[in-house]
């Protein structure tokens, strides 16, 4: 109900241009067939991956014109970033291209073959400099950057306006001295250069050991 209603509030054509892209991953979804030869894609089959290009060169030109223009604009200020955020949310940049990067990433799961075929990746990956410079504006991504470890136990210090290397003098660990304290039941792990006590997080995870 809450993506109808989203859907209402867009433009006709941008509504149109999304049904447009579903359609063409759609037809490039493998079907689960007998018999087929591996590797050989029918005439039908590459036109449509030819078009999926097309479309994705036509939809990475439009989006790497708009970004550096709201990159500009957004690096005024907070409010500004707020208000372009808006706008480019409810663009081509913020419904068509994370749809299509998924699809992507889930068809190039499925038909690695065929999508390398088709040649559309490549053209995504010459928008992550304007994305990346975009994102870079937002508030609080320095603070994101800053904190490797998210739970309390570490966020903690940060909002109480803490800061361990102020308080008390920086330990230097040593690679021996870390391999000891985990045989004997501890768990540190380095992260960027800095060792983290994780012990207490291990028995809140709900991933096991080996993920951590």
């Amino acid at each position: 109900m809450d993506q109808e209603l989203y859907s209402k509030e867009r433009s006709a054509s941008l509504d149109l241009l999304l049904r447009f892209q579903r359609l063409l991953v759609s037809k490039l979804y493998p079907a689960d067939c007998v018999g087929q030869v591996p590797n050989t894609y029918s005439p039908d089959l590459l036109g449509v991956g030819s078009l999926l290009k097309k479309y994705t060169a036509l939809l990475c030109t439009h989006i790497g014109d708009i970004l550096p223009v709201a990159t500009s604009i957004a690096s005024t200020s907070h409010r500004h970033f707020a208000e372009v955020s808006h706008v480019v949310d409810g663009d081509l940049t913020g419904i068509l291209l994370p749809e299509l990067v998924v699809s992507i990433v889930l068809l190039l799961s499925k038909n690695a073959g065929l999508m390398q075929e088709a040649g559309a990746i490549p053209l995504l990956a010459g928008l992550l400099e304007h994305l990346d410079r975009f994102n870079h504006l937002a508030p609080g991504k320095e603070r994101d950057d800053n904190e490797d470890l998210a739970w309390p136990g570490i966020m903690g210090s940060f909002f109480t306006g803490q800061s361990c290397r102020n308080n008390e003098e920086v330990t230097l660990i040593r690679k021996a001295d870390l391999e000891n304290h985990n045989k004997d039941g501890g768990f540190w792990t380095v992260i960027d250069g800095k060792v983290y006590d994780i012990k207490d997080f291990q028995t809140q995870s709900l991933t096991g050991s080996s993920i951590l």
